[in-house]
């Protein structure tokens, strides 16, 4: 397998076989084609924490870039978590751990679960009592099974009862745990003494096909654990700094406090701290909340911008109708960056508050739909194409000669959005189109998408107003065509695209 390389010049593509060969960035930012400024600004954001509002059309990266600015983010240092509140339980307690106290648990649950054994690893008598070991010939086996694969004989102690005729049976279901089917005990205690000459004891448990030791210390954490107060985590501490609220409800957007019928009764219902569910702002919590087309979030942009501003947000039951709706949990940390994205046309329905907060804190970019053919650029093409087959992952590399077909698409849709001598950056499209050539070169059998491919894909890859051009001439004849003359004088539908301008679809 040849070297990987970066790219940075069309020469160095030239030299390929396919791409392959081509070094893909190891920062995600680095993966964004063409948008300079957009790149520069995201590396800002992370570094210093700054908003983002990216405005432009679908497919130009700015998901992209969102998702890339949260990787560059420092790693999240505090877990949220609920715990109940023995004396107002509709108002449970908040608890922020940072990292060295998260971690300081984590060690502290793995020291409780103690040492697993093989079963011919631990004392005889224990794995006998433990229902492991066969007593009559010695052989191991799952303390599922009564008799003894080996020998085939019963490998719980019978007792026979003195005179009743039911002593064997009495003596097998005392050994075996009630209500199960198990031979021997769950857990049998012993002591040892240790070389200092102290006493202590020691508990083994099973733990399926092993056997689990837990000494003096393992029992103590475990102790310490179970007495802790009840919690329910909101956040963890190891999460992906990116969540995406795009067209997020009120409830996804903000949390809730899940209906309990029997209203949260100590014998029978569900306390409120396990109701508690977090919202996306409160998820992105030191990452970033990314909202695309963010205009559609109407009225509730209001709460994103309250959010904003105090860095913490509650949680409270939003259905009135619902025993949730008594249950609050004040001063939930959000503390995010806001990444948001809209369409030009979308730019007035932006809260107006919300766009000063996020120049006031941040920045405005509108991203670019094409780039300069130039030497570098084609090579980022090819960059590009790495890059789409890898994250598919289901279709062979590409020839230069299929990379250089590729450019020619580029150049022919930067044309139509009158960019000359220009690249497109609507790469969303053209991802697709190499995932069209790469599923013909999987059909076919090739090892590599080539030239052929493409153009191939190009045809199958054709929008359904350029469909019905190429078939009809245009969207009036395609009409005309596939509706019915009854159709045409019931259908409203034809009715009110009659008079439609074929324009709209050149």
């Amino acid at each position: 397998m040849a070297e990987k390389r970066a790219v940075e010049t069309w020469d160095d593509v030239a030299g390929m076989e396919n791409t392959g060969e081509v070094l893909i960035p190891a920062d995600p930012l680095d993966r964004v084609l063409g948008q300079e400024e957009a790149i520069t600004l995201a590396k800002i954001a992370a570094r210093q924490r700054r908003n983002l509002l990216l405005v432009g059309p679908p497919g130009t990266g700015k998901s992209m870039i969102a998702r890339a600015l949260s990787l560059n983010l420092p790693k999240p240092r505090q877990e949220v978590r609920v715990s109940q509140n023995p004396e107002n339980p509709e108002r449970p307690f908040l608890e922020v751990i940072d990292e060295k106290q998260v971690n300081s648990e984590a060690r502290a649950m793995k020291e409780s679960v103690g040492k697993l054994l093989e079963p011919d690893h631990a004392p005889k008598n224990v794995a006998q009592r433990l229902g492991y070991l066969c007593p009559n010939c010695g052989a191991y086996s799952s303390p599922d099974e009564f008799t003894c694969p080996q020998c085939g004989k019963a490998k719980i102690e019978q007792k026979t009862g003195g005179s009743s005729p039911f002593g064997d049976i009495f003596g097998m279901l005392e050994a075996a745990m009630p209500g199960t089917m198990n031979a021997g005990k769950e857990r049998v205690n012993t002591t040892r003494i240790n070389s200092d000459g102290t006493e202590e004891t020691v508990v083994f448990e099973r733990a399926g096909d092993s056997i689990r030791m837990l000494d003096t210390k393992a029992l103590e954490k475990r102790n310490k654990l179970q007495s802790k107060s009840l919690s329910k985590t909101l956040v963890k501490l190891d999460r992906v700094p990116f969540v995406m609220a795009t067209g997020a409800s009120e409830t996804e957007l903000l949390g809730d406090v899940r209906h309990d019928p029997y209203g949260g009764h100590a014998k029978i219902g569900v306390p409120a701290y396990q109701r508690v569910i977090p919202g996306a702002v409160h998820e992105a919590h030191e990452g970033v909340l990314f909202v695309d087309e963010i205009s559609h979030l109407g009225e509730m942009q209001r709460y994103i911008l309250t959010a904003m501003q105090d860095r913490k947000f509650p949680i409270t039951g939003r259905n009135p109708q619902s025993s949730g709706a008594s249950v609050r949990v004040d001063d939930v940390p959000c503390d995010f960056v806001l990444v948001a994205a809209c369409n030009m046309q979308d730019l007035p329905n932006i809260l107006s508050p919300l766009r000063s907060r996020i120049v006031g804190d941040g920045y405005e970019v509108l991203v670019d739909v094409a780039m300069k053919d130039t030497s570098h650029n084609r090579a980022k093409y090819a960059q590009f194409v790495a890059q789409e087959i890898a994250m598919d992952g289901h279709i062979p590399d590409a020839t230069v000669a299929a990379v250089e077909e590729i450019i020619k698409e580029g150049r022919r849709r930067a044309k139509l959005d009158n960019q000359s001598g220009c690249l497109t950056l609507r790469l969303r499209e053209l991802g697709g189109l190499i995932r069209a050539a790469g599923d013909i070169a999987v059909m076919e059998g090739a090892e590599l998408i080539d030239a052929g491919h493409v153009i191939g894909a190009k045809k199958r890859s054709m929008t359904v107003e350029e469909q019905i051009r190429e078939r009809y001439g245009s969207f009036q004849k395609g009409m005309a065509s596939d509706v019915s003359s009854s159709q045409k004088e019931t259908s409203p539908y034809y009715l009110q695209n009659e008079h439609i301008d074929d324009q709209m679809f050149n």
